[in-house]
């Protein structure tokens, strides 16, 4: 029955009107009509993916940093795995070593030595030339002072020690800090009311116990009062704590919005792989972008250091050992977009995308062929891959992208590895596919 022929009332007698048929006016109008909202409708879309690529593209960096800053700051394995190699660190090992050689061989009075050898000879009536070559010790003295002091501090910053004293203080202090911020935890930093306290109460009772068994009895009688110290107190603490518990958020919650942002703008645009070329090269120049603004601080950072305060190479370690993990997820991000960008372009229509696929068919397509030949059939099995292809390439695809998802801090090395594991597979299974049993061929029809 034509949907456009209209029966006519019962009371006519059942009979119906005449079929209407749309004359040539009509018919280009409708498909006028027709493209027109084709049109608006894809402008629409269009447009909601580009706002959403943008918005993408923006927070992407903003993301990248919040994540390494909330993870650095708030996880103290995280940051005590960030600062742990800088005790091992030539340029920090030396600087260190000068500052405290310079701090111990200071409080060494080699004058009031050399002063008081001075006077003892005097009074001893030794000669003057005697006594002037004691006044003259001052600066070897000096000398031999600060080269044993040097060598101590060497062999004790240079050894393993120095590096557990380094991790432990650091992991003691930023767990301190990190749960006074936020409020959590038992530590003996803590805030309340505005003020940051310290709980020394583990001190005074290791320090009655010695007292109690040097034989001070009454010592016992210390009370457990009075067990914390004002270090001091601020208004700006609760906006410091407010913004710890932001960081948190934002550091969780900014990158899933970026990728989902990102997501939609590629389901929403009408050219879905054009959309994908298009968002993962946007973020792989956004990458580009951090890495320079990241050597831009760098430099400014350094001029901004006094080279009295740290010398300029123990400056430039500390800052490439503390941000070197946020440039590592920077360039992993980048890799990991540039070839999304590559693989959405090998899918497409473009004449280099085709000779790729076409040579890479052509060679997997000798060698399955060449296997068979030699016996090493796949049977059925191959045929069934052949014929599957698209759901086999995706699944290769997806489980190349769960392996990254469920890599714990994937770098550059964890992405060409998984890449190149997923080509040998898609090669193998290209090869075992050509070396199947070829399609059953239609039955002949019979004349007449």
């Amino acid at each position: 029955m034509n949907p456009a022929a209209t029966p006519d009332s019962p009371d006519t007698g059942g009979t119906a009107n005449p079929e209407h048929v749309m004359t040539a006016e009509e018919r280009a109008e409708y498909e006028r009509l027709r493209r027109d909202a084709a049109v608006r409708h894809r402008g629409v879309r269009r447009a909601g993916a580009s706002v959403l690529v943008l918005l993408a593209l923006l927070l992407a960096p903003v993301a990248v940093v919040a994540a390494w800053v909330q993870e650095t700051v708030s996880d103290t394995d995280r940051y005590v795995e960030t600062v742990a190699p800088l005790a091992s660190e030539p340029a920090v090992q030396e600087a260190v070593i000068n500052r405290l050689t310079d701090r111990v061989v200071d409080n060494v009075d080699v004058a009031a030595v050399t002063d008081s050898l001075t006077r003892a000879l005097q009074d001893a009536g030794a000669p003057p030339r005697v006594v002037e070559g004691a006044e003259a010790l001052e600066g070897p003295l000096r000398s031999a002072v600060r080269s044993v002091v040097d060598r101590t501090v060497s062999r004790v910053i240079t050894s393993d020690v120095f590096q557990q004293v380094w991790e432990g203080a650091n992991r003691r202090s930023h767990a301190a800090v990190v749960n006074m911020l936020t409020g959590d935890g038992d530590s003996a930093l803590r805030a309340e009311d505005g003020a940051v306290k310290l709980d020394v109460g583990e001190v005074v009772d290791e320090v009655r116990e010695r007292l109690v068994g040097a034989g001070f009895d009454k010592a016992a009688a210390i009370p457990d009062t009075d067990r914390t110290i004002t270090l001091f107190e601020t208004e700006e603490l609760g906006k410091a704590q407010d913004a710890m518990r932001l960081l948190d958020i934002l550091g969780t919650w900014l990158p899933v919005l970026t990728v989902v942002l990102a997501a939609l703008a590629v389901w929403t645009a009408p050219a879905h792989r054009m959309m994908l070329i298009v968002t993962a090269a946007g973020v792989a120049l956004m990458m580009v972008v951090l890495l320079v603004a990241l050597a831009v601080v760098r430099r400014v950072y350094l001029d901004s250091v006094p080279s009295t305060a740290l010398p300029t190479d123990a400056a430039a370690t500390i800052f490439d050992t503390f941000v070197r993990f946020l440039r590592d997820s920077t360039r992993t991000l980048l890799v990991l977009s540039l070839v999304t960008a590559l693989i959405a372009y090998l899918y497409g229509r473009g004449r280099l995308a085709r000779a790729v696929r076409t040579t890479a068919g052509r060679g997997t397509t000798a060698a399955g062929r060449a296997l068979h030949r030699a016996g090493m059939s796949t049977g059925s099995t191959g045929h069934r891959l052949a014929e599957y292809r698209a759901w086999t390439t995706g699944g290769v695809i997806a489980a190349g992208a769960l392996a990254l998802l469920l890599w714990n801090h994937p770098t550059v090395g964890a992405i060409a590895l998984v890449l190149g594991v997923g080509v040998a597979v898609l090669i193998v299974l290209a090869i075992l596919a050509a070396a199947g049993e070829p399609a059953d061929r239609p039955a002949e029809r019979v004349p007449g």
